[in-house]
This record gives structure tokens, C-alpha cells and sequence, in this order.
């Protein structure tokens, strides 16, 4: 079983930064990659950037050029900095990681979340 624990949400001012942090803990072979979403009071959740196994990165259109993912291969650390925060960023942030345990088998794990909260 892998265990991710987020941490790093908060209260935002409308133009302030903030860095998310999600450290995987477990018998982890491998991963396939490693995503933040994020889920607004009655919205679904969505995707919000990607960092696969060889570093490629991908980032939803609302958040390219503002946000950046990135990850600790030491730590089994995945990391989004979120710069030029706006109201519309405000929801829960969730960490998911893919891979593969030591006995072959896939597995895809979320976080517990953490709240980004964004007001003056």
C-alpha cells in the first residue's frame, strides 16, 4: 500500500504563491507518474499538471504558466508551486501517483487533500 501525505495548503492572497507538497511513503517499485488535481465546491475534479516517470510535465490550460510541478526522486516527492494565485484556483488540492509495487502489480494512490483557500 502507498501512502501520500500532502501538505502546504492555506490562505492565498490573489496574486501570492504557495507550494504544495505530497510525499509517498510503501513498497514503490516505480512510478508512471505523479498528478495534482483539484475539486471546487460543486465542480468535479480536474487535472491540474502531470510529471511522468522520465520528467515530461503537462499542465492544464488554466494553470500554464503560473503553476510548476515538480518532484524529489529522493524523497518521493511531488511538489506544485503555485505562483499568481486567483480566486478561481481556490479548491481542494489532491496529489495522485501511478506505478508499480516490487511484486509486479499497478497501483494508483490520492491523498487525503488539502484546502487552498484564496481571499484579501
Amino acid at each position: 500500500q502507498v501512502q501520500l501525505v500532502e501538505s502546504g495548503g492555506g490562505l492565498v492572497q490573489p496574486g501570492g504563491s504557495l507550494r504544495l507538497s505530497c510525499a509517498a511513503s510503501g513498497s514503490i517499485f516505480s512510478i508512471n507518474a505523479m498528478n495534482w488535481y483539484r475539486q471546487a465546491p460543486g465542480k468535479q475534479r480536474e487535472l491540474v499538471a502531470t510529471i511522468t516517470g522520465d520528467g515530461t510535465t503537462n499542465y492544464a490550460d488554466l494553470v500554464k504558466g503560473r503553476f510548476t510541478i515538480s518532484r524529489d526522486d529522493a524523497k518521493i516527492t511531488v511538489y506544485l508551486q503555485m505562483n499568481s494565485v486567483k480566486p478561481e484556483d481556490a479548491a481542494v488540492y489532491y496529489c495522485n501517483v501511478r506505478g508499480r509495487y516490487y511484486s509486479g502489480s499497478y497501483f494508483a494512490s490520492w491523498g487525503q487533500g488539502t484546502q487552498v483557500t484564496v481571499s484579501s
